[in-house]
């Protein structure tokens, strides 16, 4: 049944933008539909092209390749692909960013994409051209067709991660546009992009149809010889290949690639759907499902007149499926060559984007739509919808939905969180006035507001402890983890309060049953609010320990009163005065822990006058 309410606009491209587009088409397709890309251009695997309208950019144009050696690795360790699928580590000297934050595991992609992309950067003169281009403040534009779109999209993030972070201020973001291009990485590259905020600089073209986009969410290990059938047929160096020379081959790998996506999407939905059943973990237990997702902005062209736009990946990949359901009447062999086709047919987006094509926020009407309103299906630009098409996409927008009603329940907390640190700040004043600092006063628990302040600390440890388990969950956007306040405030708790935390923790010597705090007692609140800062500040991971300064105090002063030799440790000790000298220096650690009183200053002032005589942190030690 048609909605019949018509699908809500959005301002997904700008006057700007569409003269990109049809820029970026017009570089990718140069001489009309399925023309052969020109010997020169194959060789180099990248074109730079300098324009000055709409203004001044350089578009940077990566061709397709049309070897199935392109795309998968030739063994399972070339490149570090992974069987049956392909992917590999992103190398973090080229991607740092993209990792996930609290569990610092790197973010898989297509090792044959990805080796594609090094080679260019080492081996040709891509990076030269970009920084020329950068200091003649061009904006830069990355673009290509087929496998060629996701090398410029490894080529996009490549430069957001090393130009614009490290670059001049004025330095406008990249603008990535594919046609075709095939999924490049997995959950956590997708997850990673969303939190950097770089999701709108890639947009990425799709016919509904295209087979391409779609290819890696099947075993490519297995499917070798299949694929290079596709893109032989695909390749317009054979124009006048047709798939009824391969009656049995291409039908047979469209059937495998059918079958591989609807698992996908179907384990997807009921994860998003909140289905709690066993029976998924036993699925991925016998069938090893793809690792890539959607990653960007997606522009589905449904008709000349409409584009679907949609940020949200896991309605994307919904699309993926359902766009591709077959007509009981028709024949595979049929359904495949239109599907293969459709790759060929991105030069229409040049007319398109020019003309008032209207840009869609169809998840939205869909949302909007459901309460109280029976579907049996729609119509997307003449492209019919099923039921459990539409539940399953109204599904991934209520689970978006729902991420940002969780965003905004963690927002109202901040103010009790603002006020507790509050608290405990006025709680150090008093200790530092009484010349005791506040570890040791909280340690000794003798006060009044030694308690007070115990009772503060636990309140803030449950309010973390919620974020931190949300954030595990995937209940908060993506864009959460990339927010500076909440890095600032998690920040600002993790060093005033993990000190309390070490003090409860050596006040009850759990260090003799357990071990020592950093080993086996830091609480996960703690580890991911540092992680959080050194992504944010693209500092090395481990080099923000301050908050943890008493435990390392406190390991060294028991490991002495265990029998080990000043000798033995005094390595770790020029360590910790010199992190302590560059934590007080910044202000991340505080003047208490100098004080005549405290517990470090009497144990440090035990240590052997030769050693305290030259150390960088005797200036700061009273008399």
């Amino acid at each position: 049944m048609p909605m019949d309410t018509p699908p809500r606009r959005t301002a997904a491209l700008s006057d700007d933008d569409r003269l990109l587009v049809d820029h970026c088409a017009a570089l990718s397709f140069p001489s009309g539909s399925r023309s052969p890309t020109s010997a020169a251009a194959a060789a180099s695997s990248f074109q730079v092209h300098h324009a000055s309208h709409p203004y001044p950019c350089a578009a940077f144009v990566f061709t397709p390749t049309w070897s199935a050696a392109g795309w998968i690795p030739s063994s399972p360790d070339a490149g570090g692909g992974r069987v049956p699928f392909g992917d590999a580590e992103v190398d973090p000297a080229v991607f740092p960013s993209l990792r996930s934050v609290g569990s610092g595991v790197p973010a898989r992609a297509s090792a044959a994409f990805m080796a594609a992309f090094t080679g260019l950067l080492d081996g040709s003169p891509l990076q030269s051209e970009v920084s020329r281009a950068v200091a003649e403040e061009k904006r830069i534009v990355f673009t290509g067709h087929s496998s060629g779109g996701s090398v410029a999209t490894l080529a996009a993030i490549w430069f957001l991660e090393n130009c614009t972070r490290r670059g001049s201020v004025n330095q406008a973001q990249p603008f990535c546009v594919t046609f075709g291009a095939p999924l490049v990485g997995d959950n956590i590259f997708n997850h990673a992009v969303r939190r950097e905020g770089w999701s709108q600089c890639i947009l990425h073209f799709i016919m509904p149809l295209d087979i391409i986009p779609r290819i890696p969410l099947t075993p490519l290990a297995s499917s070798r010889e299949q694929i290079q059938s596709v893109l032989d047929w695909l390749s317009p160096h054979s124009p006048n290949f047709s798939p009824a020379g391969n009656s049995l081959v291409i039908p047979e790998f469209y059937e495998t690639l059918l079958r591989s996506t609807l698992s996908i999407a179907s384990y997807e939905a009921c994860s998003f759907m909140g289905c709690t059943s066993s029976i998924l973990g036993t699925l991925t237990s016998f069938i090893e499902l793809s690792p890539y997702r959607p990653c960007g902005t997606y522009l589905f062209l449904t008709s000349p007149e409409q584009l679907i736009v949609l940020t949200n990946s896991d309605a994307v990949l919904q699309l993926l499926f359902y766009f591709l359901q077959l007509d009981p009447q028709q024949q595979l062999l049929d359904a495949a060559a239109r599907s293969l086709s459709a790759h060929w047919q991105y030069e229409s987006i040049k007319q398109c984007v020019t003309q008032e094509i209207a840009c869609v926020d169809y998840l939205g009407a869909i949302s909007s739509s459901l309460p109280g309103r029976p579907m049996n299906g729609t119509a997307i630009g003449g492209l019919e919808l099923s039921k459990e098409a539409m539940l399953s996409l109204a599904a991934a927008g209520q689970w978006e939905k729902q991420r940002e009603i969780n965003q905004a329940k963690i927002d109202a907390n901040c103010s009790k969180i603002q006020e507790a640190l509050k608290s405990l700040n006025e709680y150090k004043r008093t200790c530092e006035l009484h010349e005791v600092s506040y570890y040791d006063s909280f340690k000794l628990q003798r006060e009044v507001h030694d308690f007070n302040s115990n009772v503060r600390r636990l309140e803030l440890a449950g309010l973390w402890d919620e974020i931190i388990e949300m954030l595990r969950r995937r209940e908060l956007p993506d864009a959460f983890e990339g927010r500076e306040e909440w890095v600032n405030l998690g920040t600002s708790y993790r060093r005033l309060v993990e000190p309390l935390d070490i003090a409860n923790y050596y006040r009850h010597s759990k260090n003799e049953d357990t071990g020592s705090y950093l080993c086996k007692g830091r609480p996960r609140r703690y580890k991911y609010t540092q992680k959080w800062r050194e992504q944010l500040l693209r500092i090395p991971l481990g080099s923000s320990l301050e908050s943890c300064f008493w435990a390392m105090s406190e390991e060294l002063q028991a490991e002495m009163v265990n029998g080990k030799s000043f000798q033995d440790l005094k390595d770790r000790v020029g360590k910790l005065e010199s992190d302590a000298l560059g934590w007080f220096t910044s202000g991340s650690l505080g003047k208490d822990v100098f004080l005549s009183s405290s517990s470090f200053v009497i144990w440090w002032k035990t240590l052997p006058e030769q050693h305290r005589s030259a150390s960088c942190i005797a200036r700061l030690i009273p008399p």
